[in-house]
């Protein structure tokens, strides 16, 4: 098998003449934490979107474990074993922190469109959602209504019922985005954590989360490549910096 997880060859997405994505050359290591960074408009939510199907490319390949599956559905992609994260947090606000948990682990039973059956038939997923949940830090939280959580620890549980669909390689779009400094924190060293046996791929802004903890950075700049390797590495790119210049983070922000 592969070193490399995920492949793209030279993807591209092109938008009634304005090219989005631009000839993506991506390799994500297998066991990697890997980092998506570049300034506003670089185009990497729109890479997250191509690689998760929610966009369909212009031109180019996506490989996942050396499979094609540049035509693959959403739903697809995701029972492969390539679960994503959004930057805006996606939990069931009126349900308790367990509940949310359960949902992700219900896939699994094969019941989930089965409205007849009584809610009590989930209960026998409540050790195991209880195990992830002490995974993240969240034990103490399980009766909580999620809508009454802080900020910081509903992305925790969003990282919660992303285990909970058991996969390979987690995708998280901007996970520390619009916290303070004690939620960063708790967050990084949980996606440290669960990052054991797993790949992840992370759009982040926050440049100490990727220097912290991301053994691989690809910037991208106008849809573009512009440089890859490790964070001491592409930080004094003279490339990268001046990409940077008079954007709200510097590289060494």
């Amino acid at each position: 098998m592969s070193d490399f997880i995920l492949e793209t060859k030279s993807l591209t997405k092109e938008f009634k003449g304005f090219t989005a994505v631009a000839n993506v050359d991506l390799q994500v290591q297998r066991g990697h934490i890997h980092a998506l960074i570049g300034p506003n408009g670089a185009g990497k939510t729109t890479c997250f979107n191509l690689l998760t199907k929610f966009l369909v490319p212009t031109s180019g390949q996506i490989l996942f474990n050396g499979k094609d599956i540049t035509s693959f559905k959403p739903a697809q992609i995701a029972r492969m074993g390539v679960i994503r994260s959004f930057q805006i947090s996606a939990v069931f606000p009126h349900l308790t922190v367990l509940e949310n948990v359960r949902i992700g682990l219900q896939r699994k039973l094969g019941t989930t469109f089965h409205f007849w059956r009584s809610g009590r038939t989930l209960e026998q997923l409540n050790g195991r959602a209880m195990e992830l949940l002490a995974e993240v830090d969240l034990a103490s939280f399980a009766d909580t209504l999620t809508v009454d959580m802080p900020y910081g620890r509903k992305r925790a549980l969003e990282i919660a019922t992303t285990l909970a669909m058991e996969p390979e390689m987690m995708l998280l779009d901007e996970p520390t985005q619009g916290m303070g400094h004690e939620d960063v924190h708790r967050v990084t060293e949980l996606i440290k954590k669960v990052s054991s046996g797993r790949t992840i791929l992370m759009v982040e802004h926050n440049m100490n989360v990727v220097s912290g903890i991301c053994d691989r950075i690809s910037v991208l700049q106008r849809g573009a490549v512009l440089a890859e390797g490790p964070y001491e590495e592409v930080s004094k790119n003279p490339q990268v910096m001046e990409a940077y210049m008079g954007t709200e983070a510097g590289v060494g922000a």
